[in-house]
């Protein structure tokens, strides 16, 4: 594994990282694509906890909201949607290391590299500069997200399961009814019935997206 590019190093720093070890951020931002024997996965691990005791604590701290919807904030401002909005707010994607082949099918722009990437830079940061760095870089990153409605409105799968019982319907069933694409840029087609009402189908870049675009169809077709 080589070292890092000179100008992955300065964006890096640009962008609030805290650059020591190189290695570690070159394992960072490598996708299993490459081939090498360290890619962003354990670091992924890492900053997906980070990021959400950050998240949960901000959360406690400033949203006086009852735990159940609390929670409901805290999914939708971890998710991979989210991960990756940030991620291509700052030009991760041209700084990504990954196979010819992936590049060629635009993993680089998927909602769930560009996620699991986010994280993992999140999981390095932690260990080059400790958690209070890392706390401080995630609330620079997510600020008008935590401060906007990101969350605050009802989740397309809980508003359905809700309809669906409120109307004495039998609970919304999904199921995956297709899927294409390479491994690392998966999509993912699924369809929600509800008996006696009828169904719609969503695809997206994974299985739980896809859920709950198909949730939010429903709802907007029959609800």
């Amino acid at each position: 594994m080589s070292g890092l590019e000179s100008q992955t190093r300065a964006w890096l720093k640009a962008s609030g990282f805290a650059v020591r070890d190189e290695a570690m951020w070159l394992e960072a931002l490598t996708h299993g694509s490459t081939g090498e024997m360290r890619d962003y996965q354990r670091l992924e691990f890492l900053g997906d906890r980070v990021l959400g005791l950050t998240i949960a604590h901000w959360l406690f701290a400033h949203d006086n909201s009852v735990e159940g919807k609390m929670a409901q904030r805290l999914n939708a401002l971890v998710s991979k949607t989210s991960c990756a909005a940030r991620a291509r707010e700052i030009g991760i994607a041209n700084h990504v290391r990954m196979g010819k082949q992936a590049r060629e099918d635009g993993a680089q722009d998927s909602d769930n590299v560009l996620g699991d990437i986010m994280e993992s830079l999140l999981g390095a940061n932690f260990i080059d500069a400790g958690f209070d760095a890392a706390q401080a870089l995630i609330h620079a990153l997510w600020h008008d997200a935590l401060r906007g409605a990101v969350g605050q409105s009802k989740h397309p799968k809980s508003a359905l399961q809700e309809w669906a019982a409120g109307n004495r319907h039998r609970p919304p069933e999904y199921v995956v009814t297709a899927t294409e694409g390479p491994d690392h840029a998966r999509r993912y087609t699924v369809r929600v019935a509800v008996n006696n009402v009828g169904h719609v189908e969503a695809t997206a870049n994974g299985k739980q997206e896809a859920e709950t675009g198909a949730a939010k169809l429903f709802m907007e077709k029959f609800g």
